[in-house]
C-alpha cells in the first residue's frame, strides 16, 4: 500500500484506522474521507475530502487525483440501525458497495472491506465456526455482509480486483463512541462502570459473541492487506477474534479493577434477537495459516487498559 483512501474515515473503525496507517505510511499517502468534516483530527491532520459513497464520479475523482493505490472502504449502517431503515441500509451499503468495486476495477486499486460476523445466521454452527459453512442471516444488515463478500469474490474472480476482507467481531475502543451495533454493550459497559459503577446491559447474559480489542482488529487489516496475494485462499471474509464473551463474563473482568460494579439487565428484544442469531465462537484458523493472524489482547489485558484510558 502507497497511496490509501478510506470511506467513512469518521466511523468507529475509520477513525483509528486512519490514524494507524498515517503513522505507518505517512500522513499524506492516507486520504481520509466521509460525508461530513468536522474540527476532528483525522480531518485536520492529513488529507481529507468530502465524499460520499453514492457518487461514484466523486469517488473516480479522488482516486484518480490522489493516485490512490488502495481503496478501504467502511462506510455503512451497522447492525441495529439497519434493523429501524432496512431500505435505506440496502441502498446505502449495497450502492456504496458497488460503486467503490467499479472504481477499484477502474484504477486497478486494491480493496479492502469488513465483513462480520452478522453475516452467519440462527443456522449457522454455534461454537468453532468455521471459515466455510452455512450462512443464512436473517437481519439487514448480515445480508449485506454476506451479499458484499459475495460481490468481493465476484469483482476477484471476474475482474481481477484484488479484493480482501475480514468478518469482524465485535470491536471494543475508548477512543471512538459506539456506532449502532449490538455488540455495542460491551464498551458501554467500561464507560458506565467507570462513571457509574454500574450498567444495565440489553444483551441478555449466556449471550456469548466473539470480540476483539481495536488494537488487534487495526493490526489484523494492515497485516492482510501487506499479506503475498498468492498465499490467500479466503480472500474476502476471514474469520477473526479474539475471545468470546457474555455480558456476565465482561463484568467478572471489570470487577477485577471496580470490585463494586453492578451489572443489571433490560432486555432489548430487536438487539437480543439479532445477537441471538449469530455464532458464539468462530475458528479464526485460517486467518492464522495463511497470513499468520495473531491477537495480542487477552479479556483482562483489555480490560484493564480500557478503564486506564476511560478514567
Amino acid at each position: 500500500m502507497k497511496r490509501i483512501l478510506i470511506t467513512g474515515a469518521l466511523g468507529q473503525i475509520g477513525s483509528e484506522l486512519t490514524l494507524s496507517l498515517r503513522e505507518t505510511y505517512g500522513k499524506d499517502k492516507v486520504i481520509a474521507t466521509d460525508i461530513r468534516k468536522p474540527d476532528h483530527e483525522v480531518a485536520t491532520e492529513g488529507p481529507f475530502e468530502i465524499l460520499d459513497v453514492m457518487d461514484q464520479k466523486r469517488m473516480s475523482q479522488l482516486v484518480s487525483t490522489h493516485r490512490v493505490d488502495t481503496i478501504i472502504h467502511l462506510a455503512a449502517l451497522l447492525s441495529a440501525k439497519a434493523e429501524l431503515n432496512p431500505l435505506f441500509a440496502w441502498n446505502l451499503n449495497m450502492s456504496g458497495l458497488l460503486n467503490v468495486l467499479e472504481t477499484a476495477k477502474e484504477f486497478k486499486t486494491k480493496f479492502f472491506a469488513p465483513s462480520s460476523i452478522g453475516a452467519f445466521g440462527p443456522t449457522t454452527p454455534k461454537n468453532a465456526t468455521p471459515q466455510n459453512t452455512i450462512q443464512r442471516p436473517t437481519t439487514m444488515y448480515g445480508i449485506n455482509k454476506l451479499t458484499g463478500e459475495l460481490l468481493a469474490d465476484y469483482y476477484f474472480r471476474r475482474y481481477g480486483v484484488d479484493c480482501r476482507g475480514l468478518r469482524f467481531p465485535g470491536l471494543i475502543s475508548y477512543k471512538t463512541q459506539p456506532g449502532g451495533g449490538t455488540t455495542d454493550y460491551a464498551v458501554k459497559m467500561y464507560h458506565e462502570a467507570v462513571k457509574h459503577r454500574r450498567y444495565t446491559s440489553y444483551i441478555k447474559k449466556g449471550t456469548y459473541l466473539d470480540m476483539m480489542y481495536m488494537p488487534d482488529a487495526l493490526a489484523a487489516i494492515i497485516q492482510l492487506m501487506e499479506a503475498d496475494g498468492t498465499q490467500l485462499k479466503n480472500r474476502n471474509a476471514y474469520n477473526v477474534t479474539a475471545m468470546s464473551l457474555d455480558p456476565e463474563k465482561l463484568a467478572q473482568s471489570i470487577r477485577r479493577e471496580i470490585p463494586e460494579f453492578r451489572l443489571d439487565y433490560k432486555i432489548d428484544s430487536v438487539r437480543q434477537q439479532i445477537a441471538d442469531s449469530w455464532p458464539n465462537q468462530l475458528d479464526a484458523s485460517c486467518a492464522k495459516e495463511e497470513w499468520g493472524f495473531k491477537p495480542t489482547f487477552t479479556l483482562d489485558r483489555m480490560t484493564k487498559e480500557m478503564i486506564k484510558n476511560i478514567m
